[in-house]
């Protein structure tokens, strides 16, 4: 099986080695520009897809992965702080508060010209933080590339009430359950090794 994750975050091929014994990664020349009035969950969906079909030429007989992500908090999107200062403004802003993931997730047949994609939202819901808690933190784990401030996966579940959604591994970036059900469809299924066979 042909498969390619069309992204370059460590993050996404963590996740996407827990299931998928043999893929590829590569970078998808991608405009992420926001459109004009165009939804958290347009967005996500839009770019996925952007993805994915991106590296069709490169891989024209391959199962490509896109997927993109968007955090938002109070009706606005907030993205990576890349800094230690905007982290912490962004944990204050989130503190006592929920944020909500939309992940896109897009799988393209580029031989077939088939695709599927969905959004896939997944909400934290943060306890109320001390101002030392969140200095403690951020210099703790730097989530300075992280969406949202903080890595679930690590310390940062230490920042949460509760979360809800259907997927954890959405917060990262990848939701496994919903990929694995698309793959499926197409009958590639790491339980029955279908992933080792070709085509």
């Amino acid at each position: 099986m042909n498969l390619v994750l069309a992204s370059t975050s460590p993050y996404r091929r963590a996740l996407l080695e827990k299931i998928i014994p043999e893929f590829r990664c590569a970078a998808p020349e991608v405009d992420e520009t926001p459109q004009q009035g165009e939804s958290a969950q347009q967005l996500v969906e839009r770019l996925a897809i952007a993805k994915a079909q991106a590296l069709a030429a490169v891989y024209p007989d391959h199962v490509l992965i896109g997927s993109d992500q968007v955090a938002v908090l109070d009706g606005v999107i907030i993205g990576k702080p890349h800094s230690s200062q905007n982290a912490c403004m962004q944990l204050r802003a989130a503190s006592g508060k929920s944020v909500t993931f939309f992940t896109g997730l897009a799988l393209y047949d580029s031989a077939t010209k088939r695709l599927q994609h969905c959004v896939e939202p997944y909400t934290v819901v943060f306890r109320s933080l001390t101002d030392a808690e969140i200095d403690a933190y951020i210099e703790l784990e730097q989530p300075l590339n992280c969406a949202g401030s903080f890595k679930s996966e690590g310390l940062g579940i230490s920042l949460f009430q509760r979360l809800q959604g259907d997927d954890p591994n959405s917060l990262i970036g990848l939701p496994l359950i919903r990929l694995l059900a698309m793959l499926r469809e197409w009958d590639i299924n790491p339980l029955t090794q279908s992933t080792n066979k070709p085509r």
